[in-house]
């Protein structure tokens, strides 16, 4: 999954990236941004389309372009770079609907081994926060890099 996605540019402080996703739709910008919620070192990642008049990113538009799997490894891609930089954070992601969430857990669900490897991976239930298991329906989703030992 990491290795199939689009080239992106990113803010110097790497909390917003832009990238092109290309398909049957045409060109449609969309961008990631990592906003630091009212719990120091807790970011949210927001992700949507970006409107070419307004440059409002808009986090309900449902582009269908044909890309999922691409698009989602190229946000992917942005958490490591995210990570590298604020190795101490701990990203929240959650749909903006009930199928956004669906498809972000398939998209971990698909790629667990790999991204357990770098992240820690929690999904929040009702109300309790538990470690990525795979089948089971989650209303958010946590993750944090993982530290390497040199020792």
């Amino acid at each position: 999954m990491i290795d199939n996605r689009y080239l992106f540019e990113s803010s110097p402080d790497l909390l917003t990236f832009e990238f092109e996703s290309i398909g049957p739709k045409g060109i449609i910008t969309k961008v990631v941004r990592y906003t630091e919620i009212n719990v120091h070192g807790y970011y949210n990642l927001g992700f949507g389309d970006k409107d070419p008049q307004s440059s409002f990113i808009s986090d309900l538009t449902v582009t269908n372009n044909n890309d999922s799997q691409k698009v989602l490894a190229t946000v992917a891609r942005t958490l490591y770079l995210f990570a590298e930089r604020y190795p101490d954070s701990v990203v929240l992601a959650t749909g903006s609907i009930l199928a956004r969430t669906r498809l972000y857990r398939i998209g971990i669900t698909n790629n667990l081994a790999e991204i357990e490897q770098d992240f820690a991976v929690l999904g929040l239930t009702d109300s309790v926060w538990e470690p990525f298991r795979k089948n089971v329906t989650y209303h958010s989703f946590a993750v944090r890099r993982k530290f390497v030992n040199l020792l």
